[in-house]
């Protein structure tokens, strides 16, 4: 008799991690352990590792996704057999609907006995952070990098988007995943912060954004990142939370201690995005909260 997905994922985590025992028996385990686990990464540009080279030759180009992404690092540890369809600039809608032309709905690859699902989404929701970067970026460069023009333009505008439209879109696509896959363990990891707490000296050249509109950015992003974690909550889904892990790791730090690469002087083509530690970084932090039993 097979395990529980859940078990098996477990099963599968232990094994590589050096985790003895986790209550389950070790004949079982060690038996379905021999089954690659199946394995459906689903999600955005922080998903797919857009920007980081080199591309992986099976996916669209359209959708610039890494060989190096999170979930593909996932899949080597666990030895699982992976279905990736992550891309950049999805949104919700675009688990079923084809985003471009020649690029099935990403549900299309969940299926009944999927064991394991993880994804990043919501952040490209009403162009919400797009806008939001462009509009702060553009208010700090006319204003000298001073005062918080972006604030004191948009206000709650931002926030109201998420909490009026990428919450109950992120929730109702984390209970269409639980339907289409009812056996898999379903994760769904936060953003890694972009920006620091506080306006750091020597950032402003390469993230031209106000002193008093970096900390706006920054509740901005914790804003996203408790919609996806309420949904979770609501949905019986692990919420795989990057704030402690990615802290001191934003786009302000230097090259070789930042995960997220800068508007400008950056090393991705595609900026403020996950580079390479960064997608290593949020596969480490998602394989230990799985492991919890």
């Amino acid at each position: 008799m097979r395990m529980p997905a859940q078990h098996r994922t477990v099963a599968a985590l232990a094994a590589v991690t050096g985790i003895a025992t986790l209550g389950l028996g070790a004949g079982p385990a060690a038996a379905d352990a021999s089954e690659p686990l199946r394995y459906v990464a689903l999600g955005d540009s922080y998903s797919a590792g857009s920007g980081v080279l080199p591309l992986d030759p099976g996916a669209p180009l359209v959708c610039a996704r890494t060989s190096k992404n999170y979930p593909r690092l996932l899949a080597a540890s666990l030895g699982a057999k992976l279905t990736d369809v992550t891309c950049g600039g999805a949104q919700t809608k675009d688990f079923t609907t084809a985003q471009y032309p020649g690029v099935a709905p990403q549900f299309d690859a969940l299926k009944n006995d999927t064991e394991l699902v993880t994804l990043t989404i919501g952040g490209n929701d009403n162009n919400t952070f797009i806008n939001a970067i462009l509009a702060c970026g553009t208010s700090g460069v006319l204003s000298g990098g001073k005062g918080s023009p972006c604030k004191d333009t948009y206000g709650n505008t931002f926030k109201d988007q998420i909490e009026s439209k990428t919450y109950p879109a992120i929730k109702a696509s984390l209970n269409q995943i639980r339907a289409r896959s009812p056996k898999a363990e379903v994760a769904i990891l936060g953003y890694p912060w972009i920006t620091p707490a506080k306006a750091v000296p020597g950032c402003f050249a390469k993230m031209p954004v106000a002193e008093g509109d970096v900390p706006y950015l920054r509740d901005l992003q914790a804003q996203l990142n408790g919609a996806a974690q309420r949904a979770a909550s609501e949905t019986g889904t692990t919420f795989v939370d990057m704030a402690a892990a990615s802290d001191a790791h934003d786009a302000c730090r230097p090259a070789g201690e930042r995960w997220i690469e800068p508007v400008l002087f950056g090393t991705n083509f595609v900026p403020v995005h996950p580079n390479a530690a960064g997608e290593a970084g949020m596969a480490a932090r998602a394989a230990e909260v799985l492991n919890l039993p």
